[in-house]
């Protein structure tokens, strides 16, 4: 499988701690996917300050192609997080990189060479999301977002992820109905420790979440996602792939941060990284 990650990225800041993870939604299912064995890259605005090379370093050392990605002098996207003492984690303050990513032609002709396109709410790509459509096929994390968001969208988008850890059983499938009936083939809702629903024309699949010793749940739905991503592209069954996706979410959750790298936050914002080697961006 060929997957790109399109749009976010962001430093998870852990002020209690003193530490920072790369992290962001678009590279962390990048991520999560080229280790179980998918083609993974990665497009979109790296910031040109120590938190972006930390990403830029990061996304590199896991073997994910940043060749197309950008380098502006904006400042890098970053979430303050705490976690309780159950591994919940609460954002406690955000600043975003709110610039919109345009796609050149050449964008679209490096994303035409994977299998799915993998983008979110937060990574600004709205209005360029039917052209991504049109030369690969869409997978998109609405997260919390309405339907009044998701509506005009959703007819460019081959597989929906929502989040919704509030919603009771009947709730749930009514939102992928109802998602399903404006064009993707598959749509996803997950409910938190409740598990997850994967819902198809033909299908509706619960999922009951793992047990695990909990450390940090940022990025479990990241790593839901990709391993779902990966699973159903490989041609496993909907149950096969869902029971998949739980565990590697568990995992996931047994180690903080979205994909591991811890930095010092002191340091971070102090001194630069070096940049990667050649042998990392090739």
């Amino acid at each position: 499988m060929r997957l790109c990650g399109v749009g976010d990225n962001v430093v998870d800041r852990y002020p209690d701690l003193g530490v920072v993870y790369p992290g962001g939604s678009a590279c962390n299912v990048a991520v999560h996917a080229g280790r179980l064995g998918a083609r993974a890259g990665y497009l979109g605005s790296i910031g040109r300050d120590a938190p972006g090379d930390l990403i830029r370093h990061c996304l590199a050392s896991e073997g994910v192609d940043i060749r197309w990605a950008r380098y502006g002098d904006h400042p890098t996207a970053w979430a303050d997080i705490k976690l309780d003492a159950q591994g919940n984690r609460t954002f406690t303050d955000y600043r975003a990189y709110t610039e919109e990513l345009r796609l050149r032609p050449a964008d679209l002709d490096y994303l035409a060479s994977f299998d799915l396109a993998h983008s979110g709410h937060t990574s600004l790509v709205e209005r360029q999301l039917a052209e991504i459509a049109r030369v690969t096929r869409v997978s998109f994390d609405f997260s919390y977002k309405d339907m009044s968001y998701a509506r005009p969208l959703l007819p460019s988008v081959g597989i929906a992820f929502f989040s919704r850890p509030a919603l009771d059983r009947e709730g749930c499938e009514g939102l992928a109905a109802e998602a399903l009936a404006l064009g993707p083939r598959q749509v996803v809702v997950t409910c938190g420790d409740r598990g997850a629903l994967l819902a198809t024309p033909e299908h509706r699949v619960w999922q009951p979440a793992v047990s695990t010793t909990v450390v940090d749940t940022l990025g479990a739905g990241d790593a839901f996602a990709a391993q779902l991503l990966v699973a159903l592209h490989a041609g496993a069954a909907p149950e096969i792939a869902m029971a998949r996706a739980a565990a590697y979410a568990a995992a996931v959750c047994r180690h903080p941060g979205g994909y591991g790298y811890p930095a010092d936050l002191a340091a971070l914002y102090e001194d630069p990284m070096p940049p990667p080697t050649q042998e990392e961006t090739t």
